[in-house]
């Protein structure tokens, strides 16, 4: 299959867990960046919650990223995280959703990457 490389753009990014236990520990700090919802999700698990805030951000940074080509004005908190029925992320950009952006995270104790792919 061809894929015409001027239809696709690629965001990525990694991020250390350990630089979101702020979050944890201060929701004020938390409000600046995630929705309520991206909140009420990453403090819902009992454990591991700063993992969860660090692939929100990531994602978050990721689209951002592969956007940013199109969408020069696009802020870090016009773009919001939400997961589906079977819990793979999706994108909100200003309360709209984007299906023609894909999302994937993968983590490991320390690190969380996310990769978002938009295509035209």
């Amino acid at each position: 299959m061809y894929i015409n490389k001027n239809n696709i753009e690629i965001g990525i990014d990694i991020e250390e867990i350990i630089r979101f236990n702020i979050y944890v520990k201060n929701i004020i700090y938390a409000q600046r960046i995630f929705t309520k919802e991206e909140i009420s999700y990453a403090m819902s698990k009992k454990y591991k919650i700063a993992q969860y805030f660090t692939a929100f951000f990531a994602a978050k940074e990721a689209v951002w990223k592969a956007l940013n080509n199109h969408y020069t004005k696009l802020l870090i908190t016009d773009i919001a995280i939400q997961h589906n029925k079977i819990g793979k992320p999706i994108v909100y950009i200003k309360s709209q959703h984007y299906d023609n952006i894909d999302i994937s995270l993968s983590h490991t104790k320390s690190y969380v990457v996310a990769v978002a792919i938009v295509c035209y």
